[in-house]
């Protein structure tokens, strides 16, 4: 049987060890608590058909949520063109003011000018909300694409040639403009682009699952805080 004095040193160890991991659980929840940008770990899984600028906000939060960084407001970075009476949407002017930083506590960009600048987004540091890296160029399976509607600058494309895949609302006909979120691809003038790299493509039209995942990627969407 037992000793008391053993029985305490017993319990004395179990407070410890419990008090140990409360105490490494801490920095892990204020880091992601302070995660202010992330790249989806999986798309909506409909291709570029994300019920619209309102269904890709929600499934930002919805992962935000899930990661412990729920209490801030969550947007995608995405535009959409001037359509049915509808005046185009600007990503730049959706996600907030800056700074953000990923839950590693790294940060990417301290504002917007800085964002559509000289940024810190590569393979590295674009990771998920689970604190992952996205597969990029050479991994298997490459999904670098990531769902942007937008022109280099953060602004929209004019009217007239789809970019956005019916403002994010087909998954069969359009096209959408897509970055690269590990800065690399195939040689071109825009290989290195986080978020106009080039248009989406394929047999279905350029908007489906299909199509997105044969061009390297997954419907995956860039989530910023926007407050």
């Amino acid at each position: 049987m037992p000793t008391l004095p053993k029985i305490i040193a017993r319990a004395c160890f179990g407070l410890g060890a419990a008090a140990l991991a409360v105490l490494a659980a801490e920095p892990a929840q204020a880091q992601a608590a302070d995660t202010s940008f992330f790249v989806t770990s999986v798309g909506i899984g409909n291709g570029a058909n994300l019920g619209g600028l309102a269904g890709a906000d929600n499934y930002c939060q919805t992962l935000a949520q899930a990661a412990g960084a729920g209490a801030k407001t969550w947007h995608a970075y995405l535009s959409t063109q001037e359509a049915d009476g509808k005046p185009a949407v600007n990503a730049r002017d959706r996600i907030g003011k800056g700074p953000w930083q990923n839950s590693k506590g790294v940060v990417i960009a301290k504002d917007v000018a800085e964002l559509h600048g000289e940024n810190n987004i590569n393979k590295q540091t674009a990771l998920t909300e689970k604190g992952e890296v996205n597969n990029g160029l050479g991994d298997t399976p490459n999904r670098h694409d990531v769902l942007t509607g937008s022109q280099a600058d953060g602004t929209a494309f004019p009217a007239g040639e789809d970019r956005t895949c019916k403002n994010w609302t087909s998954s069969t006909q359009g096209a959408a403009m897509l970055g690269h979120s590990d800065r690399n691809g195939t040689p071109s003038p825009t290989m290195n682009s986080w978020n106009a790299s080039h248009p989406s493509r394929g047999p279905d039209g350029g908007c489906s699952q299909k199509d997105l995942v044969s061009t390297g990627g997954a419907g995956l969407l860039y989530c910023f805080a926007a407050n």
